[in-house]
């Protein structure tokens, strides 16, 4: 029996403390929701979590890109709808410039609506001159953007020129002057049945050209659910690294405390031991 020493005291003390820092641990993983408080509680679990966070982040970052994609080929597209209403128009126009019922006048009206649409289509500061966001709609370069986080997929869109020889609507398929389809008071049907092929020919390629985007838009959208699937799978093991199970924490939270409890009263205990040394000296 001793007095100076009391080892019962030390070992109740250092299981105590242990016990302490569990339940501390399991209370700060129960108000924050997260398994990985410290860095210690788990150093690689922790680094593979802020590695598939930025991953996310990325995945965010490039849904954002292609959603301004899609934006930017509906916009072209939009303006394309334009242009297909009024090659319509035009080549309504020319085919009733063709009826033989109808008089000089009566064609040279429909040849002025003609020319206006004309102008319309092939004004080099209106459609063609259009931007999205300072990029230019209408050019001969393709546009690229990237179909997943890493920048290895890459999408490009279709390039649309509706000015230069090549491009949808070209101008040189609609040089025929409506102005042209009467002379000294007579219709020249033939130079409208110009127009009339010429109009006809342009509205071809703008509808060509608009299946070109809406097939640029299937690939976009198909791009936008891979990578939201990719983001539901990347956030699920990052959960299963990060988040804490309630159910199982809570159960150890109780164990500690119980723990706990049971320490500091056998401490009590082991703190009385050495009194039982004083009645040998009474």
């Amino acid at each position: 029996m001793v007095i100076n020493t009391n080892l019962g005291a030390m070992v109740s003390q250092r299981n105590l403390a242990e016990s302490t820092n569990n339940l501390q641990r399991s209370l700060s993983r129960l108000a924050t929701g997260s398994k990985i408080v410290q860095p210690q509680d788990d150093a690689a679990g922790l680094a593979m979590a802020a590695r598939l966070d930025a991953r996310l982040k990325r995945i965010d970052a490039t849904k954002n890109s292609l959603a301004n994609a899609v934006s930017f080929v509906q916009t072209k597209d939009g303006y394309l709808g334009k242009i297909q209403a009024a090659l319509e128009r035009m080549s309504e126009l020319a085919t009733l410039a063709m009826d033989g019922t109808k008089s000089s006048t009566d064609v040279d009206l429909y040849g002025k609506e003609y020319d206006t649409l004309r102008s319309f289509i092939q004004d080099a500061s209106g459609i063609a001159a259009k931007k999205f966001n300072g990029v230019s709609l209408f050019s001969a370069t393709a546009t690229t953007v990237y179909g997943d986080e890493d920048g290895t997929e890459a999408i490009t869109l279709s390039a649309t020129n509706i000015t230069a020889a090549g491009g949808s609507v070209v101008a040189a398929d609609l040089t025929a002057s409506s102005g042209q389809w009467t002379a000294a008071g007579v219709v020249d049907r033939a130079k409208v049945l110009t127009s009339l092929n010429q109009v006809t020919t342009s509205l071809n390629k703008v509808t060509a050209q608009r299946a070109d985007l809406g097939s640029d838009l299937s690939r976009l959208n198909i791009a936008t659910d891979t990578l939201s699937i990719l983001k539901e799978n990347v956030s699920s093991a990052t959960s299963r690294i990060r988040d804490v199970d309630v159910a199982d924490e809570s159960a150890s939270y109780a164990r500690y405390s119980i723990l706990v409890q049971a320490g500091t009263a056998m401490l009590a205990q082991a703190n009385v031991i050495p009194q039982t040394a004083l009645r040998l000296l009474t």
